[in-house]
């Protein structure tokens, strides 16, 4: 059974995204095809859509915060029927049988995951094409149930915004007790801001820009700080167990290590090549402090996390639009004018 599916795809690196016929794989015994209900637009669809990473295979279908109804099931699937609402993430396969897959990290998968779109797959070499589209098909062991307790549009981001900051918060076993700042109030920092919160941390907001400060208590922060003020950044030196960083350019982290304790982490999950002006390693040696970096989650994980928002009433703030307004979408959040995250209903693609 061959789907020719409809969607929006950039043909270019300077190309707007346009509507774009294509064909999926057929769908395989241990598969599940999904139609898809709403999808998610990440910054890293911008640099994969403009060939920003220098990686791009064109035509590209993006999209990797997928959710939708399930249309039909392989006969060796188990764990989904038809009916079910159930999200795609960052990623459709992996190797399975590497040290990372075999501890459910298939996001450090050491022959590379098999990513959602701008890929190709590991059984038969047909490229990967993403959400912004009207049906995908993937593997069993890559589908996450979606709890009714979920609003469905807002639990769309949480596929990889949310994923990319519970991951390092949960690693490093955030908690009660503990004092997090998160660095940017973007897509990213936002959903930082509502999971510290919610795992019993005491939360600040740093940002560069004054006035954020209501809307960030009303996100979770229990404090705010202007990084650009001088007197702000003393106050807090020695202050901070985390940093997670969620700014996605270059910024110097030289200011926010001085506000680490001893021992304290900086977590950087905006992928920011290279880091300039360079680390001051004293700062590090002489607090014992550490960089590190985290990568998405995986599979298991990314379920805790969807259970997670359900329990806690979590979700992300989102702005709806149709897929005709996505590339007027990407202009806006070159800008930062979205709060905090556009979300395309897919029904729209059927008038585009």
């Amino acid at each position: 059974m061959t789907l020719n599916v409809r969607g929006f795809a950039a043909t270019s690196a300077d190309a707007p995204l346009a509507p774009h016929n294509f064909v999926r794989r057929d769908p395989r015994d241990t598969d599940v095809v999904i139609d898809i209900m709403y999808c998610g637009v990440c910054h890293s669809d911008i640099h994969q859509a403009r060939n920003e990473w220098h990686q791009s295979i064109y035509p590209m279908v993006p999209g990797h915060e997928i959710i939708g109804r399930v249309t039909k099931v392989g006969a060796k699937v188990k764990g989904f029927s038809v009916g079910d609402t159930v999200g795609v993430g960052c990623m459709v396969d992996s190797c399975q049988h590497c040290e990372s897959c075999a501890e459910s990290l298939e996001q450090y998968c050491e022959e590379g995951a098999t990513m959602t779109y701008n890929a190709y797959d590991r059984h038969d070499n047909m490229m990967t094409y993403g959400g912004y589209s009207e049906q995908i098909v993937v593997a069993e062991k890559f589908v996450l149930r979606i709890s009714e307790k979920l609003d469905i549009k807002s639990a769309a981001p949480l596929l990889c915004a949310g994923i990319t900051t519970y991951s390092p918060l949960k690693h490093w076993k955030v908690g009660k007790g503990h004092k997090v700042a998160v660095v940017g109030l973007g897509g990213l920092g936002h959903m930082g801001l509502k999971f510290a919160k919610a795992l019993g941390a005491d939360v600040t907001l740093f940002t560069r820009s004054a006035g954020k400060e209501q809307e960030a208590y009303r996100l979770g922060a229990d404090h705010v700080v202007l990084s650009t003020d001088e007197k702000q950044m003393a106050a807090v030196k020695s202050h901070f167990d985390f940093i997670l960083d969620t700014v996605p350019n270059q910024h110097d982290l030289n200011p926010y290590l001085e506000t680490l304790k001893r021992d304290g982490t900086h977590i950087l999950v905006g992928l920011v090549e290279p880091i300039e002006p360079a680390l001051h390693s004293g700062a590090l040696i002489m607090g014992r402090k550490t960089v590190a970096g985290s990568l998405i989650g995986g599979i298991a994980e990314t379920q805790e996390m969807l259970d997670f928002c359900a329990e806690h009433n979590i979700g992300c703030d989102v702005e709806m639009i149709n897929m005709q307004d996505i590339n007027g979408a990407y202009e806006r959040m070159l800008k930062s004018d979205v709060k905090y995250r556009f979300v395309i209903d897919m029904a729209s693609l059927k008038n585009a």
